[in-house]
Parts: structure tokens; sequence; C-alpha cells
């Protein structure tokens, strides 16, 4: 049995090491209940395997008259003499009592585990107000258990036992060792040092709501405390029956340990019947009880079974070295591996941590841990029959601790809190290289010959039947862009895949069904007209785009369009099978001399819609449910984050997800801050992933236009008709002015309603991108955490005041309490009306949050404002283009893309922000300047007015060159010449010849 000792010792250091790795990633926490009863169950099965292995005697314990005897020290129990009591009597001895406990640690064990499950399920529903986890502090409530009932009744240290010899080292390492009260001081001390270790080096708080109007603020930790609590009675309970003597002599060695066993299977039972009565009560719930996705299921067969591998570890470590020693070396180690893997991933100046203390937290967590293995080595013992982790420290783990200690030296060395420029400024320049480049290479073209070969070249293809019709209607209206619409290209090339007849036919599916929620509009013989079974909701849209259509039909060949009458977009086509089709469109044969006209069967290929409507539907509906993985990242390669990873812990910034697209706290790369593929916390962090309005998509590839959609969908763009006929318009008037830029108001501005997703009674409302930037800017009840703001260090405000270089300017984060930024800039961030697309307990939890709500007010009052926030909807935002054509400077945060995403430049045009709104305070208070008393003295973050000014002038004058009614014309232009084109039967023979030009 003693050879299993160092076997279960090392499971455990890797099986915590490999839990902590892998648990902040899981999907298994998406179904606790679920998961727990599958875990429960295989630990027991686990755990009677193990059963059956072991031997059917301890063999360290001797066994006399049916009573088990260890050797104890009578100095200890201090005796004044060596002699000991007569040995019990049978009659003594009262097995009866022994059964009963051994009953009763059970029955114990079985509810503990079971209440430990519910406070886990209610903690993981409201993660995002937990605080920093206690469960270091488990080997000191052991240590202080075992001082309570062992070790202050033995006898202290014996001045007599002093060797006159010894040095001062000696007498007092002898003093520590013999101490009563070792255990406690060093646990203590490696629980504190932890606890402060993991707070100091962990990521920010999210922006994910942790509501004032609700109790979970408090009921949260209160949960976490009482199941610290719950953690040390099952420990307690397991290292009794592990220990426990039954009957007329010795428990075997396999009985103890099925004992567990059946408590966990009794506790997985029990479990599994309160489930199944949740079940059969709570309707509503049947389909997220029932439906376990693949993602789910391999994730969490992976974690049970590493799950499994450390539970039977530490049920050896606990039989063999006592369960302070196992909890002592578990703690250790998960605080190690977790305090090691934050200075990683945070070692740039942003996120800021406290670098420093976490890592004096770890040193002094080696030391603590290397006192405590030293303590039980020497004559003091724990209690029970356990024998100590070592006989003597060997020289390895020393040199072992030493590599730890060493290594996490050079991540504190590396880490740096201070940056020597502002990230905007490199931003603001970069942003003007790129828009230059842009500028270069998009309008090259000054002929049509010169377009057509600039076509050819860029796209590996001829140009569509028509493009000189495009050419000059595109050069009439004075076109910036000619010869970039790569967006186009991204959208239709993966239609090659399909046949010009499979496309139309995908397309009849679409219309012909009102169900779908797509409108068609046919075009036939230069007249464009609507479809039959429209909703009348969503004529004015229809009537938009007849508009638009009817400035150029002429030159378009018969052919109808399916148009998605949703916000949300609709096609998702798995990435596996999208490369596929993107690699089928991108190998097709060079036509030598392509024929310049349409087929003259167009209308023919073309199946009329019929007047009564068709049931069938290839759409799935996920409307009010979660669709991040069914729809969102299925468009991500296998590999990827997104779709292997599950960041549950919404409470915390993901900052590896970030990084990639960060400078700092701020955005530096807009089009990589759309991928979702390294993004997997953005399941809880919008609308359109947690619980769309109406969400009714397809994943095989059917041709719906849509005026936005969020990346891995492959629905079409094109121009909305809601701007082309200016539902939201720019129009300023004498009543309602666009005043220049320094007679503006410097508050930031918004009013909005609460439309992003529907939050029908499970709080979905808290990781929604619209509650979530008010909550930001208005620290409801205090309940907001402090924000990072880059501003000048202490040497750089001493240095600016004596001297006016700014050479040695530096600047670094600094944690500014929400209170004095409201302070100092004032922002206008509002929910207006009455809360919308919510039911159940969520409508009046977010009217109590957001209290009180403001009336409307008048879209052109925008315009008094110098900050403009804009956030996505359900779907795009219709006040971007408004924005744009202001004075005002517009700071945009979303996740769905544009016609025109390619056209403007971030930075240049305006002012992006991340969704999840860590770089909102910052970003606006260099435009804005900030001033206040932080940590005891003053700090000033100087304005830059005169940056943001540029910002929003630059972005007026761009939009009033690409983004006018006659660009989304030309841009629908083309886009429908390339359809007309990907829908002919003769579409590999037609083309425009470059030589016509």
């Amino acid at each position: 049995m003693e050879r299993t000792k160092w076997a279960a010792i090392s499971g455990l250091v890797i099986g915590t090491v490999l839990l902590c790795r892998s648990i902040p990633t899981t999907f298994a926490f998406d179904k606790p209940v679920h998961t727990v009863i599958l875990v429960l169950a295989s630990c027991a099965g686990t755990i009677f395997g193990l059963g059956r292995l072991l031997p059917r005697e301890a063999g360290e314990a001797r066994s006399h008259g049916g009573q088990q005897y260890g050797a104890v020290p009578l100095d200890d129990l201090g005796q004044p003499h060596s002699s000991r009591d007569a040995s019990p009597s049978p009659a003594d001895v009262r097995y009866p009592s022994r059964l009963r406990k051994v009953r009763m640690l059970f029955l114990v064990l079985v509810l503990a585990i079971c209440v430990r499950v519910e406070l886990l399920r209610g903690m993981l529903a409201n993660v995002q107000c937990a605080t920093t986890s206690w469960e270091p502090i488990l080997p000191f409530l052991f240590a202080a258990w075992d001082y309570l009932a062992v070790q202050r009744h033995r006898k202290g240290p014996d001045a007599d036992d002093d060797n006159p010899e010894g040095s001062i080292y000696e007498w007092l390492e002898s003093l520590l060792a013999k101490a009563r009260y070792r255990y406690v001081v060093a646990t203590a001390l490696l629980a504190y040092v932890a606890i402060q270790g993991l707070a100091s080096g962990s990521s920010p708080r999210s922006t994910f709501i942790c509501a004032a109007a609700l109790p979970y603020r408090w009921v949260v930790p209160l949960l976490q405390r009482l199941g610290i609590v719950l953690d040390f009675a099952i420990l307690y309970c397991i290292e009794q029956l592990l220990h426990q003597q039954e009957g007329r002599g010795q428990r075997s060695l396999p009985l103890r340990f099925v004992s567990v066993a059946w408590a966990c299977l009794f506790s997985a039972v029990i479990i599994l019947i309160a489930g199944i009565m949740y079940y059969i009560f709570r309707e509503q719930d049947w389909i997220w009880v029932t439906s376990l996705p693949s993602l789910y299921i391999w994730s969490t067969l992976r974690l049970d079974a590493l799950v499994c591998i450390t539970i039977v570890c530490t049920l050896l470590c606990i039989f063999h070295v006592g369960v302070m020693s196992t909890s002592t070396i578990a703690t250790f180690v998960a605080a190690s591996s977790l305090t090691t893997t934050q200075a990683w991933s945070n070692s740039h100046p942003f996120p800021p941590t406290q670098a420093g203390v976490a890592f004096v937290a770890l040193c002094i967590a080696i030391i603590a841990f290397a006192t405590y293995l030293h303590i039980e080595t020497s004559d003091g013992k724990p209690a029970h029959s356990t024998s100590p982790i070592f006989t003597k420290v060997p020289s390895w783990l020393y040199a072992c601790l030493l590599v730890l200690f060493f290594a996490r030296t050079g991540l504190w060395a590396s880490h740096s809190n201070t940056v020597t420029y502002h990230p905007i400024d490199m931003l603001i320049y970069e942003a003007q290289s790129r828009h230059e480049a842009y500028i270069n290479q998009t309008s090259n073209s000054k002929t049509l010959s010169e377009a057509a070969r600039a076509y050819e070249l860029r796209y590996q293809r001829s140009p569509p039947p028509g493009f000189q019709h495009w050419y000059t209607y595109a050069t009439a209206r004075n076109s910036v862009v000619i010869d970039d619409y790569d967006s186009i290209h991204r959208d239709l090339l993966p239609f090659y895949a399909l046949t010009p007849e499979e496309t139309r036919q995908r397309t009849w599916q679409m219309i012909t069904n009102p169900w779908n929620d797509a409108a068609g509009i046919s075009i036939r013989s230069g007249q464009v007209a609507i479809s039959p079974n429209v909703m009348p909701t969503h004529r004015w849209m229809l009537d938009g785009l007849v508009d638009m259509i009817g400035h150029f039909v002429e030159f378009l060949p018969d052919m109808d369009l399916a148009f998605n009458l949703n916000d949300e977009c609709r096609v998702a086509v798995p990435y596996e099978e999208a490369e596929r089709m993107r690699q089928v469109g991108m190998t097709h044969a060079q036509i030598q001399r392509p024929v310049n006209a349409f087929s003259d069967t167009r209308n023919e290929q073309w199946r009329p819609i019929p007047e009564e409507p068709i049931t069938e539907t290839p759409l799935q509906e996920l409307s009010w449910l979660r669709t991040f993985y069914d729809f969102g990242s299925v468009g991500c390669p296998p590999s990827s984050p997104a779709r292997t990873r599950r960041t549950w812990n919404t409470g915390q910034l993901c900052t590896t997800c970030t990084a990639p697209q960060s400078l700092g706290a701020f955005l530096a790369n807009w089009t990589l801050a759309a991928n979702i593929c390294h993004q997997p916390d953005l399941a809880d962090l919008h609308g359109i992933y947690l619980s769309p309005a109406a969400f009714k998509g397809a994943h095989a590839l059917y041709p719906i236009f849509s005026q936005s959609k969020t990346h891995g969908f492959n629905d079409i763009l094109y121009p909305s008709a809601w701007n082309y006929i200016n539902k939201a318009k720019y129009d300023p008037s004498p009543t309602h002015p666009d005043p220049p830029w320094p007679e503006k108001n410097s508050s930031l501005f918004w009013r909005g309603a609460t439309s992003e997703g529907v939050s029908p009674g499970s709080g979905q409302w808290r990781g929604m991108t619209r509650q979530r930037f008010v909550h930001l800017a208005n620290n409801i009840n205090s309940s907001t955490a402090p924000q990072p703001i880059l501003t000048p260090t202490l040497h750089s405000l001493s240095s600016s005041s004596s001297s006016s270089s700014e050479s040695h300017t530096t600047l670094s984060y600094t944690l500014w309490p929400l209170s004095a930024l409201i302070s100092s800039l004032s922002p206008d961030v509002h929910i207006v009306d009455s809360i919308a697309r919510c039911g159940g307990p969520d409508c009046s939890d977010q009217a109590s949050e957001f209290s009180p709500l403001v009336p409307p007010s008048d879209f052109q009052d925008h315009w008094r404002y110098k900050y403009l926030l804009d956030l996505d909807g359900a779907g795009f935002s219709g006040r971007f283009l408004p924005f744009l054509h202001s004075h005002s400077l517009p700071f945009k945060a979303g996740v769905f893309r544009e016609w025109w995403d390619d056209r403007v430049t971030p930075w240049q045009h305006f002012v992006p922000l991340d969704v999840r709104g860590q770089g909102f305070w910052g970003t606006w208070a260099y435009f804005a300047g900030l001033e206040g008393w932080v940590g005891g003295r003053k700090v000033v973050l100087e304005a830059h007015e005169g940056e943001g000014e540029r910002i929003a002038e630059r972005g007026r004058f761009w939009a009033g060159q690409v983004l006018r009614r006659e660009d989304m014309e030309i841009y629908f232009f083309r886009l429908l010449l390339e359809w007309g084109r990907l829908t002919d039967d003769g579409r590999d023979e037609i083309g425009f010849a470059v030589d016509a030009g």
C-alpha cells in the first residue's frame, strides 16, 4: 500500500495543475447539475473499481483483540511516567456506537455533497457577482481543527529536551517543530498569501452586470463562503471514513474506500431525482434540460475523466498523509499554477494588476509550504495514524521550489506598468496611413479599360456583363470608389460552388413561404416589383429598395431576390463546408472571349412565385435562444477558441480574447474585433448570441440579402433602405443646429431602447451590449468596478512641472472610481420609455436597475453634443451614417458589419470601442481630458480636443464622399450585376471583355 503513496501525490499535483488550466474554459458548467451527476456517478464507479484492487488490510496499523492501536508518545499526552494504562477489556469497547458514527458520517457526507451542488449551481448562475475565492483557507481550517482536537491537549516543548551543544537555529527549529500551533501558523500564512496573490494578479472585472436591484451582490459571496464550510465538512467526513474502525475489528481497506463510493452514488441518485422533479414541474425549461450539445458532451467527458483521476489520487493522499497535508499540497499547487498563468497572460501594462504583490505573495507561499513540509517531517505528527509526506524533505523538492521562484521572478521582472506614449496617438497616426493607402488602391482606374483590367487582376475573372453601364453610372455620380468592391467578392464567392439552378431554386424556397421572413423582389424586362405575401410592417423597406433599384433597373437582367425582413442575420455555413465552397469559387476557368450579355432565357430560368404560400422551410428557429455555438462559431476553424473553449466566468474580462485586436485598453483593429473565432466570451456579451428576437437561420448556403451580419455568417450585404430613405436623417435646423465643435456640449450622448435582444425571464439582459454600456456609464448604486485610465505617472507630473520637455513622459493605468469619472466627464447615456423585449421578472428588474427611464428626445438633438455613442441594436445601428455626416465625433461599439465597412477607417473617421467596454472611459478621457484625485494625489490628463475635432471633420468629409445615397445605388448596382451573372446558366461564358473597354 505504501507504494501507492507517491503515485497518489504525483497524480494529485498533476491533476490539480490540469484542472486549473481546463476548468476556466470548460463547457461543463453550462449545465452544472448534469455535469455533477455524471462526475459523481463516474467517481463512484472508479472508486468501486479501486476498492477491488486494494489489499484487504491496511498493513500499517496493528490489530489486537479486535482493537487498533497506534504508537502515541506518552510525553505528548502529558503522562508523568512511561507506563501506560491497561488495555481495554472487551466490555469497554462500544461497537454499536462506532457503527452509528460511521452511518452518521455517511449521511452527513451525502447531505453535504447535495447541498454543495446546489450552492455551486446558484453561484454559477450569477458568477459575475462572485468575489475572490477563499478556497485556499481550507488547509487552515483543518489545521485549526487539528489544534482544537489534538494539538492543544499535547504537552508543549520541554526545556529539558534542549541540546546545550545546539545552535540558536537548531533551538528555534525544534521550538517551531514542536509548538502546538505549528500547523496553524504555516497554513494561515499559506492561505492568506494565496488569496492575496490570486486577487492581485487576476484580470479586471468585466462589464457583465451584477445588478444592484437584485440580491446576488451579497447572495453569491455568501454562497461562496458557505461552500467553503461544506467543502470542509465533505473532506472531514471522507477522512473519517477512510480512517474509521467498525465492529469487532479493523475495517478492511477496500470497505473504507467503497463507503466513499456509495456516498458519491447516493448523492448522484438524489440529485438526479431532484432534477427529474424539476423537469416535470418546469415545462418552460424542457428544451434546456434535455438538449445536450456535442461541445458540452465532449468537454464534460474530458473534465469527468480528469476529475475522477484527481479525486482517486486525493482519496489515496488523504489515506496516506491526512486531509490537512493533502489540502495543503492542493492549495499550494493550485495557487502557484493560477498566479503563474495570470502573470504570463497579464504581462503588459494593461490590464493593470498588482504584479509586485502577486510575486511577493507567491514567494511567501513557497516559504510557507516549505515550512509546513519541514514541520511535518520533524517530531510533531498530524492527527490519526497517517504518515508524513516525507521522512526528510528531499533536495529535489527545494530545487523545484527554487525553479518556480526563478520562473516567477522572470515574469515579474519582465512585467511593465508604464508606457512612453499614449496608444491612441499611435492609432490615429496609423489610421491616417491606412486611409491614404486605401484611397490609392481603390480609385486608380481612370477609364473603363483600366477599371476592367483592375477588376480582372483583383478578382481573377472578367467583370460581369453590363459592367460598362455600371462604370458610366458610377463616374457620372463622381464615385470615389471604382476598384475596391472586395466585400461583394467575399459575399458571393461561396455561391460559385452552387449551380445557377440551385441558387435560383433556393431563392424561390425562401420567398414562397412567409414564415421565412424573407420578402421577394422580382426584376422582369427592366421593371422591378415586389413579390406577393409581403408583411405590411416591412413595406417601407421594400419600397425603399424598389426606389433604389429603379435608378438602374433597365441595365439588370431578369432575377428574383430574397431580402431578409429581420434585423438578425440568417445563413451560417459551417467552416469546413464554407472553405470548400470558397476554394471552388476561386478555381474557375479563365474565359478567353466572354460574351457581354446575359442569357436570352433568363425569364424562363426563374420559377414563378405562387399566389398561395408554401409551408416547407429549410430554416431552423432559435428565437429567444442562444445562437453562438449553433450559428455563430460554426463559421470558425475547428481548433479555434470559439469552438473549443467556453468562457463561463462572466465576472472577469477575458484578456486573451481582447489582446489580438487591442493596444492596451484601446481597440486597435476594428476588423479583427469582429472576428469571434478567438473571442469565446462574446457568447455572453451580445443580444444576437444571447437571445435574438427573431432568428430563423440555415446552415446550408441560401441566398439571403441582409442589411448587416456578424462574423461567420454568409448573408449577402446590401445598402440598407433605412439609410437610403433617411429613416434617421442628419437634418440640422435653426431649432436643432449643429454648432461648431467648441460650442458643443462636452458630454457623451446616447438614447435608445432595450431592443438588442429578448430577455424573457432568465436574466439575459445583464450581458447585452446596450444595457452593459448604460450600466457602465451611470455607476448604478456604485455597483461598477473602478475603471482603468491611462494617465501620466507621478514621476512625469513632477518632471513636467520642472521642465517643458515631454520626452520623458511616461503613463500608467490607474484605477479610477466610477463616481470620480462621472463627476468629471458627465455622460448622458440613458434608456428611453419603458423596457422593451422582456418577459417575466426581467421587465421589472431592468426597470428598477435603470430607473429613472427618460423620455425619448428628438433625433436632431444629437448634434448639440461633441461625443455620440453608437451601439448595435438587434442588428446594425441606423444612426451611424447620420452621426458621420455631423460635426460630432461618433464612438461606435458593435459586432455587426455593413456594406460600407471597408470604406471607413477607425480612428480616422470615428472612434472604435470594444463591445466589452473595457476602454470606454479611457478612450473618452483621452479626448475630453480628466482631472481628479486618485490614491491621494491629483491626476491631470490633458484633453485632446483638437484630435477629436479633426476625426469628426474627417469623418464628415469622407461620408460626403463615399456614403451618399448615390454611393448606395452604385454599390447595389454592381452587386446585382454580379448576382445576375452568378444566377445565369451561361455564367462560365459571359462577362465583360477587357478589350471591349
